[in-house]
């Protein structure tokens, strides 16, 4: 990544009309651009590719595609530790509210000194069970909902 600043500010800020519209452009470039057997290949001006394998290609995507939908990108390597104030940005709420969480045990957490740290992995398991519960809930929302339009 070059020395400019405001590559790292996407992970701090929503991006702007004009990096959504970019990555919009990028990532249907970069999807029309794979060949049949999803290796991306991408031409330098000097002629030479740069073949990307499928998997990497999918995270290349898959990041563009999430700045494109005018989302805060952030890419966090497997084992990350992160700080409490990390994860509570990551749930979009407050680190009180996070610490309360952490100590009825919906996340679990590992102490490091005085501090807590959240696996990335243990933040994302919670989120997918999260966001599963919430799907239940609306589907039998709708259910109710077409029961009671029923009668």
């Amino acid at each position: 990544m070059s020395g400019n600043t405001d590559a790292v500010d996407l992970a701090h800020r929503l991006p702007t009309q004009d990096e959504i519209a970019c990555a919009a452009q990028a990532v249907t470039a970069l999807a029309d651009a794979r060949g049949g057997n999803d290796v991306l290949a991408i031409h330098r001006e000097d002629g030479e590719s740069v073949r990307l394998a499928p998997a990497i290609a999918d995270l290349v995507l898959d990041l563009l595609g999430g700045v494109a939908s005018g989302h805060t990108v952030t890419l966090v390597p497997v084992g990350t530790l992160l700080t409490t104030q990390q994860a509570a940005d990551i749930l979009s709420v407050s680190r009180p509210h996070l610490s309360k969480m952490l100590k009825s045990g919906k996340i679990p957490f590992v102490s490091v000194g005085a501090h807590r740290r959240i696996l990335h992995a243990d933040l994302m398991a919670y989120i997918d069970r999260r966001d599963a519960g919430r799907r239940v809930a609306l589907d039998e929302l709708a259910r109710l909902g077409q029961e009671f339009d029923a009668s």
